[in-house]
């Protein structure tokens, strides 16, 4: 039956059954300093691409720097990141740091459908203190459900119902789902005879 394969095409891209992302929910740095942030995945995201970007607003996010798929450094001005991919971790370093960024930051990883990414708040004091993360962690879970929360404003944490892919997936793709399987239904009724 064709219908399983649709099926899939239309709920699966974008979930996984067990992703992982975490990393500091806060870190400090220093005016001209620099500062580094660590952010783990779970085992079989090795190969992907990660990134770091900056904005609270995951849709509109700025991504600063990616990683090219190995393990060497990429550095783009003053953002560098390179994947420890053994040790499932990537790092993140700021050089030159200046007032302006203190922002919220984001550890991503790039993946077919919707990104992981867990948020980290960077603040800037003036002065030469080093960087000093707190390692109150975040986990990101995504689950095989309609549930986890997705590449939203807030795709990590916040409300579900204030989720943007919550509202798409109720309020688009249910009903495209549904009219789907309704018309198979009704191709496949039984033919009364005459």
């Amino acid at each position: 039956m064709w219908l399983s394969p649709a099926l899939l095409l239309l709920i699966l891209p974008g979930y996984s059954i067990a992703a992982k992302i975490t990393g500091p929910t806060t870190v400090n740095g220093s005016e001209q300093g620099s500062l580094t942030v660590q952010c783990a995945y779970g085992s079989g995201w090795e190969t992907y691409l990660k990134w770091w970007c900056q904005g609270a607003d995951w849709n509109y996010c700025n991504i600063l720097v990616k990683t090219n798929g190995s393990e060497k450094e990429v550095k783009k001005n003053r953002v560098s990141i390179r994947d420890n991919q053994k040790n499932h971790m990537f790092t993140v370093t700021m050089e030159n740091l200046k007032r302006d960024d203190a922002d919220s930051y984001w550890c991503g990883i790039e993946r077919p459908g919707i990104d992981l990414g867990v948020k980290v708040q960077v603040t800037i004091n003036p002065g030469t203190q080093t960087a000093v993360p707190e390692w109150t962690t975040t986990t990101a879970s995504l689950a095989f459900t309609a549930a986890a929360t997705q590449k939203t404003s807030s795709p990590l944490t916040g409300s579900l119902l204030s989720s943007t892919h919550f509202l798409f997936l109720f309020l688009l793709e249910l009903p495209l789902l549904l009219s789907m399987l309704g018309t198979v239904l009704w191709v496949n009724r039984p033919q009364r005879r005459s």
